[in-house]
């Protein structure tokens, strides 16, 4: 029964992550601005990207996909997709929302390049706040503690230009495998 439950799993939890509404674009932002992590790179970041469900799930190879939106400023300038293959042992499912925060016109001209990819050995901050969440039409949701746990070694930085945090929705997945991310990016029609 278990071998048949993970990639099922996996599979509702990459479905999910596929469809995002306006109101979950603004949960999600306040979600993360209630982070005091956060606070710092929201005052001075020249643009972000938000998605408000990544779907991850794996057996052996894994995969994850979300559908985001790309600020400028404070201005939703176009919209964004995430892929992601990895190979190594997993085993399990998860979502999460994530924010990647552009320092600069160079970070933010870098990824909205078209086809813009982080290496198997980016790594994103994982991140609390004291919010509810829920992962779609589907019922799942979880709460989040605050993140007065936060630990020097895991506090978020800059690097070339980008800093990635992410927010736990659910699941759980195991893993020890290696992964890119991939991100395409459309502009707005103005």
């Amino acid at each position: 029964m278990g071998k048949f439950l993970t990639p099922i799993l996996s599979l509702l939890l990459v479905s999910i992550s596929a469809f995002a509404s306006a109101d979950e674009y603004q949960t999600t932002l306040q979600n993360f601005k209630q982070s005091h992590e956060t606070k710092r790179f929201f005052n001075s970041a020249y643009g972000y990207v938000v998605f408000p469900t990544i779907g991850k799930g794996g057996l052996g190879l894994g995969a994850a996909f979300g559908k985001g939106q790309v600020y400028k400023q404070g201005n939703a300038v176009g919209k964004t997709s995430v892929s992601q293959l990895s190979v190594g042992f997993q085993a399990g499912g998860q979502a999460y929302s994530q924010i990647i925060f552009l320092k600069d016109k160079r970070a933010f001209d870098e990824f909205t390049s078209g086809n813009f990819e982080f290496g198997a050995g980016a790594s994103a901050v994982a991140i609390t706040a004291a919010v509810q969440a829920q992962a779609g039409s589907t019922g799942v949701s979880s709460s989040v503690g605050t993140d007065a746990n936060s630990t020097k070694q895991n506090k978020a930085k800059y690097r070339k230009g980008m800093a990635v945090m992410t927010l736990a929705k659910g699941g759980f997945m195991y893993e020890a495998a290696l992964a890119g991310q991939k991100y395409n990016y459309t502009p707005y029609k103005q």
